[in-house]
């Protein structure tokens, strides 16, 4: 076999090689490749296994991970010996961490090479967000009964963007444009053949056989989804071995996909929320974890400070239909108060009461640990109060007036 290039002046060059040793070549790259590749099978268990620890409270990171995977492929006795080789075969890669340099992660490097993963704190890649976010949903799916299948529905018909099969009879001063051109004319003929005349070319259309296609309108709804990270959801849930805010976040991943594959126009926002709100990437979902316990009284569950920050991006959405969806393990202890005098009111009532100030230190703690950006526009003094399977009568009121006050803004 023989391969051909042209140098600077024109000439060819031809460049002989035997065609044994080409194929030889062939079959090392081939085999190579092999070597790199998860079996299907074991990507499925892996994924799987990846979307668990991804939802726990304390991600592992990629060292931890690469072990996590290893025990998952040795205890899966489906898997050949020759397919666990393969990947344990697999290429090398250094971490840019001085305390986890030279680290042997065959696993994980080719979920890298894949697009599953990334070399990164966050280390799910979209494509491994949006994949093993389709798993966790297909489970959720396959656990429910058969129901009626609904979208985002109107009753009312009229004016809109969107053409539906119906038709109706044209009114003067419609919009031409909608007429049903082969329906009008089998109108005219119809009417023309039950006269003695003959049909004739052209046609002479009367207002009454127009019939134009009715219209309904477009639906976009622009949805907050509010998450509670408040202390106690790191209780265990009724779902196995799984705590509540594993469980939340499980079902806050499954539903974003969910509106993003059904409902691609729709605005979807995350908003994770304790004493304080702040707003979440979608891709941060699996990384969320519960406020600790402490003096920075971030733990308590506020949630008039999640419909003060949604209701701010949704006024800032030109959607006509907006929704709030609260994802919580239990009722509000905490609350914002307006002033000195409100303070000082509830004092002379319940003497024993804690306030809390957030300080700009707590602030920037949060935003460089945990990514969170709180919103301290909404309020600057939190009145705290937690009861056991109660809600502070001062609290509950602040709650619902919050409430209402989206609900007057058409937020439901």
């Amino acid at each position: 076999m023989y391969q051909h290039n042209k140098n600077r002046t024109g000439t060819k060059r031809f460049v002989y090689f035997s065609a044994e040793e080409n194929q030889d070549q062939n079959h090392i790259k081939s085999k190579d490749h092999d070597s790199q590749n998860i079996p299907n099978e074991m990507l499925e268990k892996l994924l799987q296994a990846i979307g668990r620890e991804s939802l726990r409270e304390r991600t592992p990171n990629l060292q931890q991970l690469e072990q996590i995977l290893k025990d998952v492929i040795s205890n899966e006795p489906e898997f050949s010996d020759s397919a666990k080789q393969g990947v344990k075969k697999g290429q090398t890669m250094e971490i840019d961490d001085e305390d986890r340099e030279d680290l042997e992660m065959p696993i994980v490097t080719q979920l890298i090479q894949r697009g599953y993963l990334k070399d990164s704190q966050k280390w799910l890649s979209s494509k491994g967000f949006i994949s093993i976010g389709g798993k966790i949903l297909n489970d959720i799916m396959k656990a429910l009964k058969t129901g009626d299948f609904g979208l985002h529905e109107t009753l009312s018909h009229g004016s809109g963007s969107l053409l539906i099969d119906t038709t109706r009879k044209y009114e003067i001063g419609d919009d031409i444009r909608l007429l049903n051109v082969p329906r009008s004319l089998l109108n005219t003929v119809q009417r023309m053949a039950k006269k003695p005349d003959q049909i004739k070319i052209p046609l002479d259309l009367e207002i009454n056989d127009l019939e134009e296609y009715e219209t309904m309108q477009d639906i976009r709804i622009a949805l907050v989804y509010c998450i509670d990270l408040s202390s106690t959801m790191r209780y265990s849930s009724m779902f196995g071995d799984m705590t509540r805010i594993e469980a939340a976040k499980r079902a806050l991943w499954s539903l974003f996909l969910l509106n993003r594959k059904y409902f691609p126009s729709d605005s979807i926002y995350i908003v994770g929320f304790g004493a304080l709100a702040s707003k979440v990437a979608p891709q941060d979902i699996p990384y969320l974890q519960t406020f600790e316990p402490g003096s920075d009284f971030l733990h308590y569950t506020n949630y008039q400070a999640a419909f003060r920050l949604a209701k701010k991006i949704l006024q800032k959405d030109g959607a006509l239909n907006r929704r709030i969806v609260l994802i919580t393990d239990g009722h509000p202890s905490a609350c914002f108060i307006e002033d000195k005098k409100e303070q000082d009111k509830i004092l002379s009532q319940r003497p024993y009461s804690h306030f809390y100030v957030p300080d700009k230190e707590t602030i920037e703690t949060m935003k460089d640990n945990k990514d969170l950006s709180l919103d301290t526009s909404s309020g600057n003094l939190v009145y705290l109060c937690y009861r056991y399977r109660q809600v502070d009568q001062y609290i509950g009121e602040r709650t619902i007036a919050e409430a209402k006050k989206c609900r007057s803004l058409g937020i439901e």
